[in-house]
């Protein structure tokens, strides 16, 4: 078992016995995502830290979504409990990167794929595969896609 995943539940266990309902909650949630990984397919198996923090992700991006969302509806009570749970899985992601950091990654892949002579969308996939293991879990997808693009002039 990864060691994220150990600490998760120790942390479930903890939010368990000083009654943190949403704590607890968002932890088993969690837990949940990451279970259902990793039964996922045609054999189980035990998922890294990394695929832990791939999960962490995607779950924080539904909490985000959520929360716009039901603001969106006017429901700021269910806005707020959404936020809430994405504090909770927040404490276990990785430092986000700032916005000059990943311009920098950015800038140096577009350089790398330019000097190779790729241009349109073949260079925008190769920029992508270059920059997104450098930001995956620390930088938001469709912020990077936008910084490429633009970087493109796409």
């Amino acid at each position: 078992m990864s060691p994220l995943k150990d600490q998760l539940q120790a942390d479930l266990t903890i939010s368990i016995k000083s009654r943190d309902e949403v704590t607890s909650a968002t932890l088993r949630m969690v837990l949940t995502a990451i279970t259902n990984e990793e039964v996922a397919g045609k054999e189980a198996r035990k998922l890294s830290d990394e695929d832990v923090i791939t999960v962490l992700g995607r779950e924080a991006k539904k909490r985000r979504e959520s929360a716009e969302a039901y603001d969106a509806a006017s429901r700021p009570e269910l806005a707020d409990r959404e936020r809430s749970e994405l504090d909770v899985i927040a404490r276990y992601m990785p430092q986000p990167l700032s916005d000059a950091d990943v311009q920098a990654i950015v800038d140096a892949a577009v350089a790398e794929v330019s000097a190779s002579g790729a241009s349109g969308g073949a260079a925008m996939g190769q920029v992508m595969k270059l920059v997104q293991p450098q930001v995956k879990g620390r930088a938001d997808g469709g912020v990077v896609a936008a910084k490429v693009k633009a970087a493109l002039g796409m």
